[in-house]
């Protein structure tokens, strides 16, 4: 597994556990990132706006990120591939959340990285 490759799975860990500092750790000064949400665009250029403008708005206090349901990472070219699936229980239900990201980075740090995001899909509880 390459140094790229750990990063997206990494990113996609941190993430679930909501260990936001571990995720700012993982970016790079400055960073490229771009997000897409069903209803909206997202730019950041540093790990602090990355986490408290993006982050913190799509997975808010109240979103308790139940299992991280599904992790795959591939590389290619000069990019990295990973794409994770959180189930997420809020005060609205229980949700199903899907992201696809492509990143490339250097020194164990992320410098680009896009997503896209599926949005809280809402599910049946198990019975």
């Amino acid at each position: 597994m390459t140094e790229t490759t750990t990063l997206g799975a990494d990113f996609a860990q941190a993430l679930a556990t909501k260990d936001f500092d571990r995720v700012a750790a993982l970016f790079a000064t400055p960073v490229d990132f771009r997000g897409l949400t069903p209803r909206r665009f997202w730019e950041a250029g540093s790990p602090e706006e990355v986490v408290a403008d993006v982050l913190r708005t799509w997975f808010e206090d109240s979103d308790e990120i139940e299992a991280l349901e599904k992790l795959e990472t591939d590389s290619f070219a000069d990019r990295e591939r990973v794409a994770y699936r959180f189930r997420v229980r809020n005060p609205e239900g229980l949700f199903l959340i899907e992201q696809q990201a492509y990143l490339s980075g250097s020194g164990g740090r992320i410098e680009w990285m896009r997503v896209l995001c599926s949005g809280f899909r809402p599910i049946e509880e198990e019975r």
